[in-house]
């Protein structure tokens, strides 16, 4: 992913994260604003293509019950695990993208991971594919979230990064032409960090696997 530096002067913020997410799924040119100045392009068109190889063998493999995809997009990976006959819903908070993974044949709704879900203490598994880790810029607070959602013996499919640490990113905008967001938090978590981030959330960390240069870990509620 390439950054490029940017000195664009202020902007109207008049978009939400969810108008902006919606242009970007309808194909407009959607662009990360990091806190530094830095853009670079939300991935829009790749999460609408289908599920690839690594998708299949470090996220849709790991899901053999019912499962609840945080963050799905335009659905590639909620089909993907309907088309294997689970039970599954994606959530997001783009009205686009849930048309559309509705349209690839799975279960969707617009929700944010902390509403009011169903099957809450019910899911088999969850997925925080694509970054979505870093929803809400912390990590621990999103997992203990996740632990609300599963069930006692169930497992949350995170994808990571190769790097070490958790990064928090304050203050980042999505553009889209000369309009942005308000300022949000988002975070990135490296494979190294997976294993205390497991363990303060009150998680066992099971496996960090590895494929086509992308890291998934999977975790599994500790047992009181």
């Amino acid at each position: 992913m390439q950054h490029t530096s940017t000195t664009a002067p202020a902007r109207a913020r008049t978009l939400s994260a969810a108008q902006a997410m919606d242009a970007a799924y309808s194909g407009a040119d959607c662009r990360l604003v990091l806190d530094d100045g830095r853009t670079t392009p939300v991935q829009a068109a790749r999460w609408a293509e289908t599920a690839s190889l690594s998708d299949v063998e470090l996220l849709v493999d790991s899901c053999a019950g019912p499962t609840l995809d945080i963050g799905c997009g335009p659905g590639r990976l909620s089909a993907a695990v309907a088309a294997r006959a689970h039970h599954v819903l994606g959530i997001d908070i783009s009205p686009v993208a849930v048309r559309q993974t509705r349209a690839r044949g799975a279960a969707a709704a617009v929700h944010d991971v902390f509403d009011d879900l169903p099957r809450r203490g019910r899911w088999q598994h969850l997925l925080l594919a694509d970054g979505n880790i870093g929803i809400g810029g912390s990590p621990t607070r999103l997992l203990r979230r996740a632990r609300q959602l599963l069930s006692p013996d169930g497992t949350v499919v995170v994808e990571v990064t190769a790097d070490d640490g958790v990064r928090v990113h304050r203050g980042v905008r999505l553009r889209l032409g000369q309009r942005e967001t308000a300022p949000f938090s988002w975070a990135t978590v490296g494979t190294r960090a997976m294993p205390d981030l497991a363990a303060a959330t009150g998680f066992d960390l099971l496996r960090i696997s590895e494929a086509a240069g992308r890291h998934v870990a999977v975790l599994r509620p500790r047992a009181a």
